[in-house]
């Protein structure tokens, strides 16, 4: 029996019916590779089942103290039963994108049962439409609440439920897992009581902790190595107040090698740099579509991994945060990503100043008594419609794999959709994750918050597009500098107009806006081909129920 910290104890005191406290994703696999070409619901679950040892998550539990005294505890749940965790569903005809969008968004707004080890998978056949992924492919939507994983742990589970070829065996060492007694309300108060008398000297120890962070942060403000700005200072948005159960999910991938190509306008910038940019120029022009553009830039809250290399297969979040504004008042990319560049470079240089691993260890010292009091209240009260938030949305980097992996011999082609957890105040939130050759961009939302999710996706994939013909443009001035003088003057002359033409963008954006906006949701348009070296041609079967 271990004690959660006081982060993973919060995502358990804000769970509520309107904003369940799980994250997941959307994984795509083409069985072609797997023995047969084929891969019934039956290997599934003997796949899962041979490899559980290597992930302390599938099979541990949460035991709430009475009157959330103190901090939950997991325990190895005595009742475990895989198929409860591992369903199976289909995709009515034609089985394409949208509908796999629409069943992920349902799955994803479920609450999870808290009584059984907090996750779910639920493999998704009849994916024979879905862009341009074969016929045959099946997708796993899966959730695992907050309190368990964090992106850094959560790719650990991934580690444990993949192999890295199609035929890899399962763990020699015998499985030594025993279930644990659940312990009674009893139990429980005593070590709340205990606790409770330890709880001061713990947060002695961490305010002592704080003190050298502190010093540096106002040594740092002095010194000017960051400035406190107004920037970071959020307007108030249609994103954030009151949320419903309901969901949407949708995302956009993009060939890794242009994401890090965009580098050109600012070599110094990061791939996370350009992906909040692509954010604040997507948000730019949905906002603009809708008359509702502030004039001010929106934030964004980067959660900052904290997890050491002997954490790395530890449960729970280790996870400090900065604010990031992402530019959506600026209508020109090379300006925008200049913009985000700067803004980050300054809430890193705070955020290492104050220690992002103290800022982390405040939280473990949070009496969850109030922690969870204050969350009902901020929903009982709709205070989200009343109070400021202290960002707009969620940006979230998640790197995957850099190779191709394998389950149940049937090889991952896609990382589609990373689906995220919402609040009251924060009805829209996003993912940035990698997987091979590849970069996505998920983001969740409320869907009366955002009822044509198909629309934003159109706007970052248009924000994309004038990233990278900016960067193109950029990275042909050096090559047309060596050449003749004519031929300098003509490209001078080439780039002149473009330059002139730039501001006007402003001006027409929101009519360009408004016209995809009515034609984003009835003709989307196909995702970048970047599966050049997959096995487009292959067909394989979808998993079946076993009889």
């Amino acid at each position: 029996m271990r004690q959660l910290q006081g982060m993973d104890s919060s995502f358990v005191a804000m769970e509520s019916p309107n904003s369940p406290m799980h994250i997941g994703s959307v994984l795509i696999y083409n069985p072609a590779t797997a023995p047969g070409g084929f891969v019934r619901f039956k290997d599934i679950l003997q796949f899962i089942e041979s490899r559980m040892q290597l992930s302390k998550t599938m099979r541990q539990r949460l035991v709430r103290v009475p009157f959330d005294l103190d901090f939950p505890y997991w325990i190895e749940d005595p009742n475990f039963d895989l198929e409860y965790h591992v369903r199976h569903v289909a995709l009515p005809k034609p089985g394409d994108w949208r509908q796999l969008c629409i069943q992920a968004a349902r799955v994803h707004a479920r609450p999870l049962d808290l009584n059984r080890p907090p996750w779910e998978f639920t493999v998704v056949e009849g994916l024979d439409n879905v862009r341009d992924y074969p016929p045959g492919c099946f997708a796993f939507v899966t959730k695992v609440h907050h309190a368990a994983i964090d992106g850094m742990s959560g790719i650990d589970l991934m580690e444990a439920l993949h192999t890295v070829t199609p035929s890899t065996a399962p763990p020699n060492a015998p499985d030594t897992w025993k279930p644990e007694k659940v312990p009674g309300p009893m139990e429980l108060l005593g070590k709340s009581y205990f606790n409770a008398i330890l709880n001061p000297l713990k947060q002695a120890q961490v305010a002592a902790q704080a003190v050298p962070g502190v010093a540096s942060a106002i040594k740092g403000l002095v010194a000017r190595e960051f400035k406190l700005s107004t920037d970071m200072v959020p307007p108030r948005t249609r994103f954030n107040r009151s949320i419903s159960p309901h969901r949407v999910v949708e995302g956009v991938s993009f060939p890794l090698a242009d994401m890090k190509a965009i580098r050109a306008l600012l070599p110094k910038a990061k791939v996370n740099d350009v992906a909040i940019a692509i954010i604040g120029g997507g948000l730019h022009k949905y906002l603009s579509s809708k008359g509702d553009l502030p004039k001010s830039t929106m934030t964004a809250m980067a959660p900052i991994s904290v997890r050491s290399d002997d954490e790395k297969g530890d449960m729970g979040n280790q996870v400090a945060a900065m604010v990031a504004p992402l530019g959506t008042h600026i209508a020109d990319p090379q300006e925008r990503l200049e913009y985000v560049y700067g803004q980050t470079s300054n809430s890193k240089a705070m955020t290492n100043a104050l220690g992002a691993r103290t800022m982390t260890e405040v939280s473990k010292v949070n009496p969850l008594f109030y922690m969870a009091l204050g969350a009902q209240l901020f929903s009982r009260v709709s205070l989200a419609h009343k109070v400021a938030m202290p960002f707009n949305t969620v940006v979230t980097n998640v790197p995957g794999p850099p190779v191709h992996i394998y389950s149940s011999g049937a090889r991952m082609e896609s990382m589609a959709l990373s689906l995220i957890c919402l609040t009251d105040g924060l009805g829209l939130a996003h993912v940035v994750q990698s997987y091979v050759d590849e970069a996505y961009i998920s983001f969740t939302a409320c869907r009366d918050i955002m009822p044509d999710p198909e629309f934003y996706s159109q706007c970052l994939q248009d924000s994309f597009d004038e990233l990278l013909a900016a960067s193109k443009s950029v990275g042909d001035a050096p090559s047309t500098a060596k050449g003749k003088a004519t031929s300098t003057t003509a490209a001078t002359a080439k780039k002149a107009p473009a330059r002139k033409t730039a501001p006007a963008k402003t001006t027409t954006r929101k009519p360009a806006a408004k016209k995809a906006e009515t034609k984003a949701p009835a003709k989307r348009k196909p995702r970048a081909a970047t599966k050049k070296t997959m096995t487009s041609k292959k067909t394989g079967a979808s998993p079946q129920e076993s009889k």
